[in-house]
């Protein structure tokens, strides 16, 4: 979401939540599924990362130019959670025994992104369309995530790899991922990474 709004050049208000203000249980009862992040957009209160994904998407023209792409670009998305949920039940539950057997197969799991990758325009573009949407901001962070996991997990990926080189370079991109409140924020709440 953050690299979506700084990619587009829009400003945000974030308040970060500490985890002992978490815990008191009073901001936890407020939201819907006892979740965050939370979303407010004028009068529209939004819970669940991929919904606030999906409407910031559909707010910046990010979501394709018509329903086939928009469909498309769903199913792209949902592949990035899968992943994204197969990396969380490591860093959450399972991190130091399973490490090497993730990272192992992890090149499975990246595979998918790979051939997307290359049925549009050779790999040279964006996951799926002509412009980038709210998918590749999505992916890219998953990617940025496993680099840190395992630096060398997109060596034998060169369309992921450049991909990732491609959208890092994109100057309000560049310049969000640059900054020291980007750089210094944990990855996963527990600290593993």
């Amino acid at each position: 979401m953050r690299m979506l709004l700084a990619d587009q050049g829009q400003s945000w208000k974030e308040e970060v939540v500490t985890m002992e203000t978490w815990m008191k249980g009073s901001l936890k009862a407020s939201c819907l599924n006892g979740q965050l992040p939370k979303f407010q957009d004028g009068d529209l209160t939004l819970y669940q990362s991929n919904a606030i994904l999906r409407h910031l998407g559909r707010s910046h023209g990010l979501y394709g130019k018509d329903q086939q792409e928009a469909a498309l670009l769903d199913v792209v998305n949902d592949g990035v959670e899968d992943l994204r949920c197969k990396y969380a039940l490591l860093i959450y539950t399972n991190y130091e025994a399973g490490k090497e057997e993730y990272v192992k197969a992890l090149p499975g799991y990246l595979k998918p992104f790979e051939t997307l990758l290359s049925q549009n325009e050779g790999g040279q573009a964006f996951i799926m369309c002509n412009q980038i949407s709210f998918a590749d901001y999505n992916l890219l962070d998953l990617l940025l995530i496993h680099q840190v996991l395992a630096p060398s997990c997109l060596d034998s990926f060169p369309l992921l790899s450049a991909y990732v080189a491609r959208l890092s370079a994109r100057p309000k991109l560049k310049a969000f991922l640059s900054y020291p409140e980007h750089v210094n924020r944990p990855i996963n709440g527990n600290g593993k990474q």
